[in-house]
């Protein structure tokens, strides 16, 4: 939600409105906890009953807040920034599919942000798109719940004579190793 902002604020100022807004924020992942591994129309029951009223309680309480609060201020460009993004980030009440957050997206991805720098390096263009093509297997075989150095090692070595007409056998969520002493992740 404004989490991020708020918690940035309350650290730098110890404000009791960015107390207020974390405090409120992490009633939603209280619950989150308690709904964390069920089944997608459980948590979307359970998120309607529990989650909704206390975001419609932020949203309500954000909307008053923020017309105390100097324009100029981070407060309130957190705040403004959670209300115009409001419809997307409660999205998740009505579909238990969804996240709260995109956390594990960005942890998915904080490889390829930390190893940025070097990644301008690849030699060439052809080189940064052949480095992502990998990232894409090994991050693709994760989602699978594979091995990605069992799963890449095992479709290099039956690659070469693999029937073109059958290659998508060979993508992660169709896989079966050849060697079955080689098992999932």
């Amino acid at each position: 939600m404004c989490g991020t902002n708020s918690f940035d604020v309350h650290a730098a100022t110890g404000s009791p409105i960015a107390n207020e807004a974390l405090d409120r924020i992490a009633q939603l992942y209280t619950v989150e906890k308690t709904i964390n591994g069920s089944l997608p129309d459980w948590r979307q029951q359970r998120r309607q009953l529990q989650s909704q009223p206390i975001a419609e309680a932020l949203a309500a309480w954000a909307d008053s807040t923020v017309r105390q609060l100097s324009r100029k201020s981070e407060l309130y460009a957190a705040f403004r920034y959670m209300r115009a993004r409001w419809t997307a980030l409660v999205r998740c009440f009505d579909d238990g599919r969804l996240v709260l957050d995109n956390n594990p997206a960005e942890r998915a991805l904080r490889c390829v942000a930390i190893g940025r720098k070097n990644y301008l390096f690849a030699g060439s263009d052809a080189g940064g798109r052949r480095a992502a093509a990998i990232y894409s297997l090994v991050e693709s075989a994760k989602l699978n719940a594979l091995n990605p150095q069992h799963y890449i090692a095992d479709v290099l070595a039956r690659i070469a004579d693999h029937p073109a007409r059958r290659i998508a056998e060979l993508l992660p969520w169709n896989w079966q190793p050849a060697d079955t002493t080689r098992t999932a992740a």
